[in-house]
């Protein structure tokens, strides 16, 4: 089970030799899935931009947060949501209501990563919740890795929401238990789980009973070490970390 951002891309740009790793697993029998912290695309999006990026992935191999989220809030409810397309879709395959603005009285704030984020869109959020909304994060993610460095994260975000709310959020996407449930429904025992987080993908690793790698092409480096949890295994690249598990 891969994670995306810092393990297979950044942004726009494939991480050097991660599709053709991804391609090395599948041909030696291997299944691979990936579960993925960013809630800003739609699942079409996903796949496209997955093929186009050489790592061609079926709908039923995929994971969102923004999926996960949208199981906690329930059908024929309100939500008001910070976040991308992603949770648009989800919420309304989920039969909730989307709506803007504090106005609309939503029974759940959704908030995701997402670069239209300004004062305007705390306020809403804020009033909402202080309104009575629950406060759901899809993750709690503090930053989000790009070609040119971190950028602040959903859960950067939500936290913003919470803080100024007075409130606790509650967070969908890795490592909580909700992603746990649906990787083991969706995909059932999980043998290694490659992520660059050690407090998403480490700590799902551990929750899934799964061998946990880390990759240091995202937001952990190899000035960062050690970390909690431990890595089983630290590789420099996805690349480099089939290359050691197929010919081991």
């Amino acid at each position: 089970m891969l994670d995306l951002d810092g393990v297979v891309w950044l942004s726009d740009r494939p991480i050097p030799g991660s599709p053709e790793a991804v391609r090395r697993l599948r041909e030696h029998g291997e299944r691979v899935v990936v579960v993925t912290n960013n809630s800003s695309l739609t699942v079409a999006q996903y796949l496209d931009k997955l093929q186009r990026l050489g790592v061609p992935t079926a709908a039923e191999d995929l994971i969102t947060s923004a999926q996960v989220a949208a199981g906690l809030v329930a059908g024929g409810s309100r939500a008001l949501v910070v976040g991308g397309d992603g949770i648009h879709e989800a919420l309304r395959q989920r039969g909730v209501e989307v709506v803007d603005g504090a106005d609309a009285a939503p029974e759940t704030v959704v908030v995701g990563w997402t670069r239209a984020f300004d004062y305007a869109v705390l306020t809403a959020a804020m009033r909402a919740v202080r309104a009575g909304a629950r406060l759901l994060g899809t993750n709690h993610d503090p930053t989000y890795p790009t070609p040119d460095g971190l950028l602040p994260g959903g859960g950067t975000l939500t936290t913003a929401i919470a803080y100024a709310s007075g409130v606790a959020a509650e967070f969908a996407g890795k490592p909580n238990q909700a992603t746990v449930d649906a990787a083991r429904e969706r995909f059932g025992d999980i043998a290694i789980m490659v992520g660059d987080q050690p407090s998403t993908d480490g700590v799902l690793a551990r929750r899934l009973g799964a061998t946990w790698a880390l990759v240091l092409t995202g937001v952990t480096r190899k000035s960062d070490l050690p970390v909690e949890p431990e890595p089983d295994i630290v590789s420099d690249s996805l690349a480099e970390l089939v290359a050691s598990h197929l010919d081991a």
